[in-house]
C-alpha cells in the first residue's frame, strides 16, 4: 500500500465492493440473451431510446471528462464549458436530425461499414484501422486515470490497480456485450450524479454562493467575453477559433463519425429512438458543466496551490482534492465509486466499439469473410479479450504524456477531423465519388500529421489553439482533395446511393408523433436553451 490522501473505513470499501459486484451481475444476467453477433455487437437493436440516450452521454463520460474537465475548470475557468455546449450541441442534433437517419436506414453495423456502403472497401479499412488504434488509445487512458486515482486516493498499487479494472470490464462486456454496457452505462450515469452533486453544492456554499464563485478574476468568469483577441482570455484562442476548430471540425467530427457514441443510437429500437437518443443526451450534456467546471472553478480560490509543479498535485486532482476536503465515510465510498464508474463507462464504451470494428470490419472483411455468426460471436468475445489486454499496455504509454486532455484533442484531430470532412460530403453531395472519399481521407489525415510534427512546439499559442486549428486545415484539407478527386471520377449511381445520400432516400414523416417524441421539435427546443445558456454566461 502507497501513501494515500483518503483513509477509508470498511463502509466506503463495501460501498466500492458492492458496485464492482453489480456490474459484473448484470454482465452474468444478460449472458443467455447473447445468442447472436447481432445481440452481441448491436443489441439486437432493442434498446429504447431513453436508455441509449444516456448511454451515449455516459460513454463520454471517461477519464477527460470527469478529472479532466475540472482540471480544464481550475486552469481555464468558464471557457472550459465550451467543450460542452458550442464543442457538443450542435454536433449532437445535428447527427439526431440528420445523419441517424443514414446509420440507422443502411442497416450498416459500423460507422466503417456505413463508408463502404457510400464509398469503396479502401475507405472502410483505412477508417477502421485507424479507428480501433484510437479507441484502444483511448480505452488505456481510461483504465490509466483509474488506477491514478485509486493509487492516490486509497493508496493501491498502479499495476493492481489497472489490472483489476480491466478486469472487471472485460467480465461485464465480455460476456453481456453491448447491451451489459449500455445498461451499465446508465447505472453509472445516475451513480455520477449522487457522487458528485454534493462537491458542488458544497464547495459553492464556501464560495459563499453563486456571487462568491463570480467574485474570481473576470478571466475565469465568462465564456466569450475576451475572446476577440487571443491574449484576452486563459485558454488563448480566438472566437473564430473556438468555433471553426472546436465548435463545428472537432465536435462535430467526434458527436457525427465516431463510433463509440454513435454505436449506442444504432442500438435503440426504432428509427426514431436512434434520432432522440443524441439530441435527448444533449439536455443533460448542457447541465455537466456543474459537476465539472463549476468544482474545478471553485477549487481555483478553495485550493490555489495547484499545478504542474506543486507538492500540493496538478490539475487532474483538482475533483479528488475537494473529494477528500469535504466527504466523510460513507459518502467518501460513494464518492470514489462514481469516479470509477466514469472511468469504466468510457472503458467499456472504447472496448464495446473496438470489439465491433475489429470483427465486422476488420476481421470479417479481410481475414475470414464466410464463417458462422456463432463463429463471429465467439471473436467478439476473444475480441473482447484482446482489447483489454493492448488497453492495459496503452495505460502504460498513457504515464509518458504530459496532458491527457491535449493529447487527446491531438488525436480526434488526426481521425475525426478529416472523417468528419468525407461524411459531410458523403452525406449531402451525390457527385462524391469513391476514391475522392477514400483520398479525401488520406489527404486530411496526413495534413493533420505534417502540422503536428513539422511546426515548432510553441507556433500555437497554446495547445489548445494548436488543436482548433491542426483541425480545422485537416477537415479543410480533406474536403478540398475530395472536392477534386470526385470531379475527376466517376460517382455510384443513383441507385446505388439510395439511403445514403441526402435526397435519394424515403423521406421520413414525424406528423404522427407527439411532440415530446418528435425528433425536430426536441431539437429546436435544445438549440434554444443553447443559445440562451451562451447568451446568459456571455
Amino acid at each position: 500500500m502507497e501513501h494515500a490522501i483518503f483513509h477509508p473505513k470498511l463502509i466506503d470499501y463495501l460501498i466500492i465492493l458492492v458496485y464492482f459486484a453489480f456490474v459484473i451481475l448484470v454482465g452474468f444476467a444478460l449472458k443467455s440473451k447473447m445468442k447472436t453477433g447481432n445481440d452481441f455487437f448491436l443489441s439486437g437493436r432493442s434498446i429504447p431510446g431513453w436508455i441509449t440516450s444516456l448511454a451515449f452521454l455516459s460513454a463520454n463520460l471517461g477519464a477527460i471528462e470527469m478529472l479532466g474537465m475540472a482540471a480544464s475548470g481550475y486552469q481555464y475557468g468558464m471557457m472550459t464549458i465550451h467543450y460542452y455546449w458550442i464543442g457538443a450541441i450542435p454536433a449532437m442534433l445535428f447527427l439526431g436530425v440528420f445523419m441517424m437517419p443514414f446509420y440507422y436506414g443502411s442497416k450498416a453495423r459500423s460507422v466503417p461499414e456505413y463508408l463502404k456502403f457510400r464509398y469503396n472497401e479502401a475507405t472502410r479499412g483505412f477508417n477502421a484501422i485507424s479507428f480501433a488504434v484510437m479507441t484502444v488509445l483511448m480505452s488505456g487512458i481510461s483504465l490509466y486515470a483509474m488506477a491514478l486515482i485509486l493509487k492516490v486516493l486509497l493508496g493501491w498499487s498502479m499495476n493492481f490497480s489497472i489490472i483489476l479494472a480491466a478486469a472487471i470490464v472485460l467480465v461485464y462486456v465480455g460476456i453481456g456485450g453491448l447491451t451489459s454496457s449500455i445498461y451499465n452505462e446508465v447505472i453509472q450515469f445516475f451513480l455520477i450524479w449522487i457522487g458528485l452533486l454534493p462537491i458542488t453544492i458544497l464547495s459553492l456554499i464556501d464560495m459563499g454562493g453563486w456571487k462568491g464563485l463570480m467574485k474570481l478574476p473576470e478571466t475565469y468568469t465568462h465564456i466569450w467575453h475576451g475572446t476577440s483577441t487571443a491574449a484576452g482570455n486563459g485558454m488563448h484562442v480566438e472566437w473564430i477559433g473556438i468555433t471553426l476548430g472546436l465548435g463545428f471540425v472537432l465536435s462535430f467530427g467526434y458527436w457525427t463519425t465516431d463510433f463509440l457514441v454513435v454505436q449506442r443510437a444504432m442500438a435503440a429500437k426504432d428509427m426514431t429512438a436512434a434520432q432522440n437518443t443524441p439530441i435527448i443526451a444533449s439536455f443533460f450534456k448542457m447541465a455537466m458543466p456543474i459537476l465539472t467546471v463549476v468544482p474545478g472553478l471553485a477549487a481555483l480560490a478553495l485550493l490555489p496551490k495547484l499545478g504542474p509543479t506543486s507538492h500540493a498535485g496538478n490539475f487532474d486532482m483538482a475533483l479528488p482534492l475537494l473529494m477528500a476536503k469535504y466527504y466523510p465515510t460513507g459518502l467518501l465510498g460513494l464518492g470514489i465509486t462514481a469516479l470509477l464508474a466514469s472511468f469504466m463507462s468510457g472503458m467499456a464504451g472504447n472496448v464495446t466499439a473496438f470489439t465491433t470494428i475489429w470483427t465486422y470490419d476488420i476481421y470479417q472483411a479481410y481475414l475470414k469473410k464466410k464463417a458462422t455468426d456463432k463463429h463471429y460471436l465467439f471473436m467478439g468475445r476473444l475480441s473482447t479479450i484482446v482489447g483489454v489486454i493492448i488497453s492495459i499496455g496503452t495505460a502504460y504509454i498513457v504515464m509518458g504524456f504530459p496532458s491527457i486532455m491535449d493529447y487527446m484533442q491531438t488525436l480526434f484531430g488526426f481521425f475525426n477531423a478529416p472523417l468528419f470532412a468525407v461524411f459531410l460530403l458523403g452525406m449531402f453531395w451525390k457527385r462524391a465519388s469513391a476514391w475522392g472519399g477514400f483520398f479525401g481521407l488520406v489527404t486530411g489525415t496526413l495534413t493533420a500529421c505534417v502540422l503536428y510534427y513539422g511546426l515548432p512546439e510553441d507556433f500555437f499559442a497554446s495547445p489548445a489553439a494548436g488543436n482548433f486549428w491542426r483541425a480545422w486545415w485537416a477537415f479543410f484539407g480533406a474536403i478540398v482533395v475530395e472536392i477534386i478527386v470526385s470531379l475527376l471520377t466517376k460517382p455510384k449511381s443513383h441507385s446505388e446511393l439510395k439511403g445514403l445520400v441526402y435526397g435519394l432516400g424515403d423521406k421520413l414523416s414525424h406528423k404522427h408523433l407527439s411532440w415530446y417524441r418528435n425528433p425536430k421539435i426536441l431539437a429546436v427546443i435544445s438549440l434554444i436553451i443553447f443559445i440562451i445558456i451562451n447568451i446568459w454566461f456571455f
